[in-house]
């Protein structure tokens, strides 16, 4: 029987993405959230939703948007593998948390829900395969990140110190756990910048996938002439 039959049939754990959107990216000061404004014709959404929809390893994706988001319905397009979910949070964390209560009667507890962030258009689906090979069964989940490269300096009440970059990683999206512990690790984080975070402070070691540069999140103005590049690039 083959690995895809045995996936329809429930025998093998499914892979879904969960993107919360519902932020405002106050740092790019433009006049919609980050995630809406456009790139060679697209919304910075539309892009990384797309990255989902074009890999056949992941079942659905879901994305999170706030309630009153006014923008959602004219910068991603309708698709059959896509759910908008309007029941975005204050933090990211309580929008993946309640994208999460939404799925519970569609995901088993094995599932693998892989949280990518709204502004990070340039997501490959090599990077995807990666992730998910290198992760395979592993007992709690993975992220792609990428090991820092650059000398790291730290300024502590106007003293500059040089600190060792050994071991040091930047941390990507998408982050790739079990659905059941995803859940009862956010359950008891109130306030955790990723979804790493909050195994970690369970006691958990995620594994760390190397990503590249061209999955960068869009943040500042700057960001969107590299991230357009490396789109043309990857196309």
């Amino acid at each position: 029987m083959s690995e895809e039959l045995k996936q329809q049939q429930g025998q093998l754990p499914r892979y879904v993405a969960l993107i919360p959107a519902a932020g405002v990216g106050a740092r790019m000061g433009a006049n919609s959230p980050k995630q809406y404004l456009t790139i060679a014709g697209k919304s910075i959404l539309q892009h990384t939703v797309n990255a989902f929809l074009n890999f056949p390893g992941v079942a659905h994706t879901y994305v999170v948007v706030s309630e009153d988001d006014a923008f959602v319905d004219d910068y991603l397009l309708a698709a059959d593998g896509m759910t908008v979910l309007r029941c975005g949070g204050a933090t990211r964390r309580d929008s993946v948390r309640n994208g999460l209560a939404y799925l519970a009667d569609k995901l088993d507890a094995q599932d693998w829900v892989l949280v990518h962030d709204a502004a990070r258009p340039g997501l490959t689906s090599a990077l995807l395969q990666k992730l998910i090979d290198q992760v395979g069964s592993h007992v709690v989940g993975g992220l792609l990140a990428l090991p820092v490269a650059d000398t790291v300096k730290r300024v502590i009440n106007g003293k500059v110190e040089t600190i060792s970059r050994d071991g040091l990683w930047l941390a990507q999206t998408p982050q790739m756990f079990r659905y059941a512990m995803l859940c009862a690790a956010l359950d008891q984080a109130e306030q955790v910048t990723d979804e790493s975070s909050a195994l970690e402070l369970m006691g958990y070691a995620p594994l760390l996938v190397e990503g590249h540069a061209c999955n960068l999140k869009v943040t500042l103005p700057a960001d969107l002439l590299l991230a357009a590049q490396y789109l043309q690039r990857n196309k």
